[in-house]
């Protein structure tokens, strides 16, 4: 039988398989068989028993934004004192522990928090900062109310106490609320909710822009009220204070240069939403315009402006007293 013509492979084409690359040598101490994989392993199990690698393995597990953080011994005695809603606590190790740190173990038990020690350095990676003190709280992030259900539920209240025998009892269960625009201080904030929670305010509305967010600082303000005053974030407060316009509400804007005084515009004894600006500069023109009267509460010619926190104090208390007065002595509502 013939054989077949033709050219025939050289040595190259018969092995080229075996030619190809395989890649960079492993190192050694990837090679399980090399002693220098045994070494590595043992320095594994070294550093994975070493407390300072534990302490920073659980450091690690608490990352957090700052003002997500309560830091020092005062702070965040008063925040589990007063029921700021937590998750973790942190403790340096080898604390010297004191009457305030024994009662912040003692709360942090019965609230159930998780604790954890870190040594000096983690505490200062934890806590951004040096003056720690040996203690960090993490506090849960806020829950927000949605405004609809807190307006339905309002106005529930408001007509199932229509039927109440007294007058005042009928004005003073109508909705109002505390709508903050462009207020960026987180501790102004807390006093406003505690302010809304002393007067029986139905929520607070806050923009999502440009706005203090009910954070740590916030809550310890609040002295606690923050638990029981819920707050409403909204996408644009112009719209949020048209649609409850819409619903019924009348909108009373806070400042200097308004042609009443507040307690006065006629709208105290209707479902109402007090709006308040920013110390420096006041509500924005939009939020204004949408406003249907605006107020001023009388100071001295030596004060420019009152803090934001103090003015909603001021006007929270002086609408609760146009509902508690008699209707015939307050000014009529402007047309």
């Amino acid at each position: 039988m013939a054989s077949k013509k033709g050219p025939t492979k050289g040595s190259g084409g018969k092995h080229r398989n075996a030619l190809k690359g395989r890649g960079p040598t492993p190192k050694a101490e990837d090679r399980v068989y090399h002693k220098a994989h045994k070494a590595k392993q043992a320095a594994d199990r070294r550093n994975r028993a070493d407390p300072r690698t534990a302490a920073r393995r659980r450091a690690a597990q608490f990352t957090s934004d700052a003002t997500d953080l309560v830091v020092g011994r005062n702070a965040v005695l008063e925040a589990l004192k007063v029921g700021v809603p937590s998750t973790q606590l942190v403790l340096a190790t080898r604390l010297e522990h004191d009457d305030r740190t024994r009662e912040i173990v003692r709360l942090a038990g019965l609230h159930g928090l998780h604790m954890l020690e870190a040594d000096r350095l983690e505490m200062d990676r934890i806590a951004k900062s040096r003056n720690h003190q040996g203690v960090v709280l993490k506090v849960q992030p806020y829950q927000y109310a949605s405004l609809e259900e807190l307006v339905d539920k309002a106005l529930r209240k408001s007509s199932a106490m229509s039927q109440a025998s007294s007058d005042r009892a009928r004005r003073e269960a109508q909705p109002l609320f505390i709508a903050l625009d462009g207020v960026t201080d987180p501790h102004n904030l807390g006093a406003v909710i505690r302010s809304a929670a002393a007067f029986n305010a139905s929520g607070v509305i806050l923009p999502e822009r440009r706005s203090a967010s009910v954070n740590a600082a916030a809550w310890k303000v609040s002295a606690g009220a923050a638990a029981h005053m819920p707050v409403a974030r909204v996408v644009n407060l112009t719209k949020a204070i048209e649609s409850l316009k819409e619903r019924g509400f009348f909108a009373v804007g806070l400042d200097g240069g308004g042609s009443a005084r507040v307690g006065e515009t006629g709208f105290e004894n209707d479902p109402l939403i007090v709006v308040l600006g920013s110390e420096g500069e006041g509500i924005s023109r939009l939020v204004r315009e949408a406003c249907d009267a605006i107020a001023g509460i009388p100071i001295s010619g030596t004060v420019e402006s009152l803090n934001a926190s103090v003015a909603a104090g001021i006007s929270l208390y002086a609408v609760a007293s146009a509902r508690g007065s008699d209707p015939s002595t307050t000014q009529e509502r402007p047309s």
